[in-house]
């Protein structure tokens, strides 16, 4: 017997086989599925490598351009010029880096935040993070579905983006809505799109907003779509600026793993009002997120383990990144409409002047 790996609603299931399957590598039980799954992986490897390398280019770092948008760019190359080729070979190694890969990765993600970064920005910047993370996300189910015609699935992957903490967030949130590639691909542009725009309108609203550095900063973190977009828009201003606003982004990083668990339940209790019966799963990947978050927040693990791992949890999410682009056919992608990029351009506006509002007000109840 030998065992093998299957995914059903965010959950990897060890089953087993029978040996007669794998007659032709008796001497390995586990060769066939290497021997499955290896091309593909090695081909999204590839690809996530190329992008952590263009990535450390002198363009990419000056535009915020992060290894995880390049992935899928890349990915998104190939998928609709060379893959069709090998798609059969590559193609199940592929699927396992887009859905084991990914989930694994968003565990480690949390090794890149703290508890104690919650203190640093005060009571008033979580709740200015938990009110942006929200509103905005009301803001896109509501807007996409009844204004824009957009499908709930694609609205909420968008409004993800949006609202936490942009490509990482979209992917997350695709195995809890089970959203497809393309809507996932969509997801993410909207996020590339406004996000580095956000990155160079901000400081250039600095003078107007009546903020110092500080206030600035929070502002940045709490409405900014990417980390690499929110530490240049800080860092246009200041160190200080740049510093507080990374701590508000880690912040409302950490929302993501609620926000997982309250939307799984939440479309669970939807599915049964609607009459079907339908078993409510808790993604095991947003438990193990927290999980993370509070063992790299006591400070237990040694520092250079941790840099270690969160490179390779870098690595693990280009990789899902880049098997999501290659598993994305353009055409879907234009048929999906200009929705999507309306609802993005929406949010961007939302965010930077609802978010403004929010943050002022918040700022002077809380003190």
């Amino acid at each position: 017997m030998y065992w093998t790996h299957a995914t059903a609603g965010g959950k990897v299931v060890l089953s087993t086989a029978s040996m007669a399957s794998v007659m032709h590598l008796p001497a390995f039980p586990l060769g066939g599925e290497l021997r499955r799954l290896g091309p593909g992986f090695a081909l999204a490897a590839a690809l996530a490598l190329l992008a952590a390398l263009l990535a450390r280019s002198s363009w990419a770092q000056a535009s915020g351009t992060s290894t995880l948008t390049l992935a899928i760019v890349l990915g998104m190359v190939l998928g609709n010029s060379f893959f069709p080729t090998v798609a059969d070979r590559a193609g199940p190694g592929i699927d396992f880096c887009r859905s084991v890969l990914l989930r694994i990765g968003i565990v480690l993600f949390g090794l890149r935040i703290t508890f104690q970064q919650i203190a640093e920005v005060g009571t008033a910047g979580l709740v200015i993070g938990l009110a942006v993370v929200v509103l905005t996300f009301g803001v896109a189910v509501v807007l996409g579905t009844r204004l824009f015609g957009l499908d709930r699935t694609t609205a909420m992957l968008v409004g993800a983006g949006a609202s936490i903490c942009g490509a990482a967030a979209v992917m997350a949130t695709q195995p809890v809505v089970r959203g497809r590639p393309e809507a996932v691909s969509v997801a993410v542009a909207t996020v590339v799109v406004f996000g580095t725009l956000s990155m160079f309108v901000y400081p250039l609203l600095y003078p107007y907003l009546g903020f110092d550095e500080h206030a600035y900063g929070i502002f940045v973190g709490s409405t900014v779509h990417e980390v690499a977009q929110v530490v240049a828009a800080g860092q246009s201003v200041g160190e200080q600026a740049a510093a507080t606003a990374v701590i508000e982004k880690m912040l409302r990083v950490m929302l993501l793993a609620p926000f997982l668990l309250a939307l799984g339940l939440g479309l669970g209790s939807a599915r049964n009002g609607a009459g079907r019966r339908v078993r409510v799963a808790v993604p095991w990947f947003a438990v193990l997120f927290v999980a993370t978050a509070m063992l790299n927040s006591i400070d237990v693990l040694p520092h250079a383990l941790v840099d270690v791992l969160v490179s390779v949890d870098t690595f693990l999410l280009a990789a899902a990144m880049a098997a999501l682009g290659v598993r994305t056919r353009l055409q879907s992608v234009k048929e999906a409409g200009t929705g999507p990029l309306k609802l993005g351009a929406t949010l961007c506006l939302f965010l930077v002047a609802g978010g403004y509002g929010i943050n002022v007000a918040l700022a002077r109840i809380l003190g």
